[in-house]
């Protein structure tokens, strides 16, 4: 099943603030992941193979490298072998690049907040507005994206238009 989020990522300076708020506001705190994104070789979209403490999960997405909230598609598999999944993936398909990071997980309602840091890459904030019980109209999704950024005071200058894969592929 596919499902759709309207998201976005930006570069931020010191995380805390935006940690401060969250807390602050009652987020859920799900914790600290520290993970390994494998991106494969594929014509179309993007996939990876994400293996955390937390989540283990093979993901496949289109999305436009547009700056703003942007609709991304996803479809999700829960993965209990990761690496053998890895090897097979790698051996049939190969490796595009891989991703380490440090990810704090946090919720309000329908949305989640990634904030990252990424070794050489720097600190990040994700947004992703979720309609994964498929009840949130796309408009109500982009409103609760614009919300948050607004909050977060991000600017157009600090949003990134493509994924960590990208970036650490044009270091």
């Amino acid at each position: 099943m596919s499902f759709l989020n309207v998201e976005i990522k930006a570069r931020i300076g010191d995380p805390s603030d935006i940690r401060n708020f969250l807390l602050q506001n009652n987020a859920e705190f799900i914790g600290v992941d520290y993970q390994q994104d494998t991106y494969f070789n594929v014509k179309r979209g993007r996939l990876k193979l994400r293996e955390g403490n937390i989540e283990n999960n093979l993901i496949y997405y289109e999305r436009a490298d547009l700056e703003g909230p942007k609709n991304s598609h996803f479809q999700l598999v829960k993965v209990i072998d990761s690496k053998q999944l890895r090897d097979v993936l790698e051996k049939s398909i190969g490796i595009k690049v891989n991703v380490q990071k440090k990810r704090e997980i946090y919720f309000i309602e329908n949305i989640k907040f990634h904030v990252d840091e990424v070794p050489g890459l720097g600190s990040f904030i994700e947004i992703e507005a979720s309609n994964l019980n498929g009840d949130i109209p796309e408009e109500k999704l982009q409103e609760q994206c614009q919300y948050y950024m607004n909050i977060f005071k991000v600017k157009p200058g600090d949003l990134v238009t493509n994924s960590y894969s990208d970036l650490m592929n044009s270091e």
